[in-house]
């Protein structure tokens, strides 16, 4: 009889093991099916202070395998350079902040890099504050002896330059700050080349 109760309470014991072993199994297969479905880390981001959203640039979907695994590009990492081009405006109170986008626009436009025309901006008049009255000429160019070239607006002014500086330059091979300053600002020692690839710099780090 003791036999049998001794039988018994092992064959009893073993299967509870053997259940709870089963149970741990189940749920960490759970555990990483969820994992391989709803992991993604983001890789880069920025802010829009505006709206105070995060704009997600890139994300990695890490599956369990390493054929699961993938990185994917977004559609939003475009977005970010409205932003930063805002942001960069208001940062310096500049009056092209409402044209953000417009500046953002022209330069894919014509497919030159955007800072250009912040940092030319910000080197020839502290982005439009310092600049012939009623000219909204904010990048220098035309202002001579005989005259200044002046605009109605911001808007016609930005794309009068956009025009002007892929026409006169980025066409003809002036593609850096110091080979533009041989033909944009030829006097110079030197300083006009190392102040707007400065701001370039500033701008593109987001150090301000």
């Amino acid at each position: 009889m003791q036999k049998i109760i001794f039988f018994t309470s092992r064959f009893i014991f073993g299967s509870l093991i053997v259940l709870v072993s089963f149970g741990m199994l189940f749920w960490e297969f759970q555990e990483l099916n969820s994992m391989q479905k709803d992991k993604k880390i983001s890789l880069y981001s920025i802010s829009d202070l505006s709206t105070g959203k995060e704009l997600v640039v890139g994300q990695a979907n890490i599956g369990v395998n390493e054929k699961d695994s993938f990185i994917e590009g977004k559609a939003t990492a475009n977005d970010a350079r409205p932003v930063i081009i805002r942001k960069y405006l208001k940062k310096y109170n500049s009056p092209l902040e409402p044209y953000s986008d417009l500046i953002f626009e022209l330069s894919e436009t014509y497919g030159f890099d955007y800072s250009y025309i912040l940092a030319i901006g910000q080197q020839e008049s502290n982005l439009c504050k310092k600049i012939p009255e009623n000219s909204f000429n904010c990048w220098g160019y035309g202002i001579h002896k005989k005259g200044t070239l002046g605009f109605d607006n911001y808007e016609i002014a930005l794309r009068s330059f956009a025009e002007y500086l892929d026409r006169e330059y980025f066409k003809k091979g002036y593609m850096t700050p110091e080979q533009i300053m041989k033909k944009y600002c030829p006097h110079s020692n030197g300083s006009w080349a190392f102040g707007v690839q400065h701001f370039m710099d500033e701008i593109k780090n987001g150090d301000f």
